[in-house]
């Protein structure tokens, strides 16, 4: 790929071909782009890969994780109190927090693990309280949370679990699909990610009385895309009235029928796209040298949406030294996601409290940095990257 790119590594590549054009180019002739057969199409198929009952496409993953916090208010049976506590990691994107208070709930925010920077298993349970009523675990940077022991942790204290895999779309535990462990997943396909619908997202749920709220709440709040027989509020069998009868204060989060014809496409190639991200991680991981950098070491099947890494604290360079030769490369970075939310100054605008430590949340925030992976086999950019790296060696 260097020619392609002119030597260096940018975060991100284009994941289409003709098959995608085609596509597009077909909504454009039909002349109908909003929300249709397409994402209806796409909705099932995207269930059936990450192995759910349903799906709900939506207009970017930020709005999957909005409706999915906001339908917390109305299920006849899982419904949260306002103003209940919900558990997440330090470490992730600003729209994993800014949901939870929008759909009035409180965050309490937990350290996460050293080994793959996920949400701390240990910490969570720590900072349950009588009012904590979910945990909303982050599977970062492809790397699976322990969902295994949050689900069991959850079904003993009684708990919902969520998961927010935007940035882990295609990893698994013991062959089950990250997003399909919580009562509800959401997934981005915004261009960096694993696929690439423009803009757009999922949300995916086993419970049926979720997914027609979240079906509601994607579009205004109506019934009209609701079955006559629903969850949510019967309807009157009268098409004129049924179409502008608002039940829930929704939004208007609809992908357009073109998102969903490319995520038909791109969910064709979601196996083949995930499979050359881990060999690209193998590759890398055999010929790190330097002991001056962690690399993310994930537990389960990772989907390696990218490369993190930690500078360790006792080297005598610093972040900046590694990033500014990085830079002269054409290597791109970034935060590992947003690093620690807590010290960004969004934070006295939010309902918060901590619980426990921030010591690893802070190291990722001070010493971590993150690189791209990509969908092809990028083995002579991974070996400028670890050459790079091995002149900040011990």
């Amino acid at each position: 790929m260097s020619n392609e790119w002119n030597g260096g590594l940018p975060l991100a590549s284009s994941t289409w071909g003709i098959e995608e054009k085609t596509s597009m180019q077909s909504v454009i002739d039909s002349g109908h782009f909003t929300m249709g057969d397409h994402v209806y199409q796409a909705e099932q198929d995207f269930a059936k890969y990450i192995g759910t009952s349903y799906s709900v496409m939506v207009n970017s993953g930020s709005s999957a994780n909005l409706i999915a916090l906001a339908a917390l208010n109305f299920h006849s049976r899982l419904s949260i109190p306002k103003g209940s506590e919900i558990i997440v990691p330090m470490v992730s994107w600003s729209t994993t927090f800014y949901p939870v208070n929008q759909a009035g709930f409180k965050l309490v925010f937990v350290d996460v693990s050293d080994a793959d920077w996920n949400i701390s298993l240990e910490a969570v349970k720590l900072a349950i309280t009588k009012d904590t009523k979910a945990i909303f675990a982050v599977n970062l940077l492809g790397a699976p949370a322990d969902l295994v022991g949050l689900s069991k942790l959850c079904e003993e204290r009684g708990l919902l679990l969520l998961e927010d895999n935007c940035e882990s779309l295609g990893a698994e535990i013991n062959g089950k699909k990250t997003g399909s462990f919580g009562i509800m997943g959401t997934h981005s396909t915004f261009f960096s990610h694993h696929i690439c619908t423009m803009e757009g997202g999922f949300v995916t749920t086993d419970d049926p009385e979720f997914y027609q709220i979240l079906v509601s709440l994607r579009a205004h709040g109506w019934t009209r895309n609701l079955p006559p027989e629903n969850h949510v509020h019967s309807k009157t069998g009268d098409a004129f009235l049924d179409s502008y009868t608002f039940v829930l204060p929704g939004y208007n989060v609809r992908p357009l029928e073109i998102e969903g014809a490319l995520a038909i496409e791109q969910i064709k190639k979601l196996p083949d796209l995930i499979s050359m991200r881990a060999q690209n991680a193998m590759y890398l991981a055999s010929i790190l040298k330097s002991s001056s950098f962690k690399l993310q070491n994930p537990s389960g099947y990772s989907s390696w949406f990218g490369f993190g890494f930690v500078l360790d604290e006792s080297s005598k360079f610093s972040r900046k030294d590694v990033l500014d030769h990085l830079a002269e490369l054409r290597i791109e970075t970034r935060p590992i996601v947003a690093g620690n939310f807590l010290k960004n100054p969004v934070m006295k605008h939010l309902d918060f409290r901590v619980s426990g430590s921030e010591y690893i949340a802070d190291k990722i925030h001070t010493q971590g940095f993150f690189v791209g992976n990509h969908h092809t086999n990028i083995s002579e950019e991974l070996n400028l990257l670890a050459s790079a790296l091995e002149k900040f060696g011990e």
